[in-house]
């Protein structure tokens, strides 16, 4: 029996071999706490982990003293909202977040409430994209904090961080974006954008699960709270013994996704133009979610007018695709982001997700294409 085609990488990437080469000695005979720093083990640990550091503050034009590493993007994304909602409960009690945000931090947000917090969703259009005149007119002194992501997880959607974050320094607000679908996909430059916070994850780039980080502006300084306290690793923001061997791997992740990504890019481009022009010309009843123009090159996002996303799974069972976000993949109900872009309950219940990576082949996306293609209007 043949596996069915994986069509899901931004639920999570296989990790690079390359990546579990650079690993591997990390879980054997360089096995020291990088924290032991009076014996040779910790140092060569100790080094191995700033190396790490280094490969990703270098991939988004960072210092490397900016990157804290957490157990992934939801650990970062929590921390940059609690945190900084924790530093400025008694000055800004005030946090805006999009409304197709990842569900952590929609959820992060909205428990700001708990210390006092006015926590406003802010509406995007049919693109999937930010209103920046309703975002300006939701600021004011009183905000300590704006969530908007980079690259949506269900959508593919690129907002304007350079624009909101513009916005943000008008009313001295932190912009913090989740980035975890971004990493080594688009250009990330924190100078150029200004941000005062990103999260990223490992499993995205493929690198190993269970590791993230958080970027923390340190110039103007971005100030913010740990979410729980111990030894003060990880500039006291995260405490706990760093992970070396997922360390080393999400570093060297960074790294090669960086490295490659204009020309990976250019390739899942191509196979999403090819997409769309052939939907476009024979299948018309099937509809491209989310703004072309700014999107990743590897989403697509579709609707089957008349399906439903079960049904969908069942037709098109040679090919393993998504309905959306992979922390709510279990949820009976339709996706809450097609819903905030307009689409009706109806039609976010018969949509899939489709996304390419780095061990897609042309001969499996033409398979894909030809099975959609395939199917009956309803």
């Amino acid at each position: 029996m043949t596996d069915p085609i994986y069509f899901d990488f931004q639920a999570t990437t296989p990790t690079d071999p390359r990546v579990l080469d650079a690993m591997l000695p990390y879980f054997g005979s360089k096995f020291g706490n990088p924290h032991s720093t009076s014996h040779s083990r910790g140092i060569e640990a100790a080094e191995a982990v700033e190396k790490a550091r280094a490969q990703i503050a270098k991939a988004i034009n960072a210092d490397s003293r900016e990157i804290i590493f957490t157990s992934g993007a939801t650990e970062a994304n929590n921390l940059a909202i609690q945190g900084t909602a924790a530093f400025w409960k008694d000055n800004k009690p005030r946090v805006l977040m999009a409304s197709t945000e990842h569900k952590c931090v929609l959820e992060s947000c909205n428990a700001t409430q708990t210390q006092g917090f006015d926590a406003q969703i802010l509406p995007v259009d049919k693109d999937g994209l930010i209103d920046l005149g309703y975002l300006e007119t939701a600021l004011s002194d009183q905000t300590a904090l704006v969530s908007v992501m980079a690259a949506n997880n269900e959508t593919g959607v690129l907002q304007p961080l350079k624009e909101i974050a513009d916005l943000c320094g008008k009313y001295g607000a932190y912009l913090h974006s989740d980035a975890a679908q971004a990493l080594g996909k688009i250009p990330l430059d924190v100078q150029e954008l200004n941000v005062n916070l990103m999260s990223f994850s490992g499993h995205k780039i493929y690198g190993p699960m269970g590791i993230g980080a958080l970027y923390v502006r340190r110039r103007p300084r971005t100030r913010l709270e740990p979410l729980f306290y111990g030894g003060g690793q990880e500039r006291t923001l995260r405490s706990g013994t760093v992970p070396l061997p997922l360390v080393v791997g999400f570093g060297e992740a960074a790294a090669i996704s960086v490295e490659e990504m204009d020309q990976e890019q250019a390739r899942f481009k191509a196979w999403q133009t090819n997409f769309v022009d052939a939907l476009k010309s024979k299948a018309h009843w099937i509809k491209v979610n989310g703004s072309l123009e700014k999107r990743l090159t590897n989403n697509l996002n579709l609707t089957f007018s008349g399906y439903r996303s079960d049904e969908l799974f069942a037709l098109l069972a040679d090919f393993q695709l998504s309905s959306g976000s992979a922390c709510t993949s279990a949820s009976v109900e339709p996706s809450y982001v097609l819903k905030a872009m307009g689409l009706s309950a109806g039609e976010a219940a018969g949509s899939l997700r489709i996304s390419f990576g780095r061990t897609t082949t042309n001969a499996e996306v033409k398979a894909l294409l030809a099975a959609i293609l395939a199917l009956a209007p309803k």
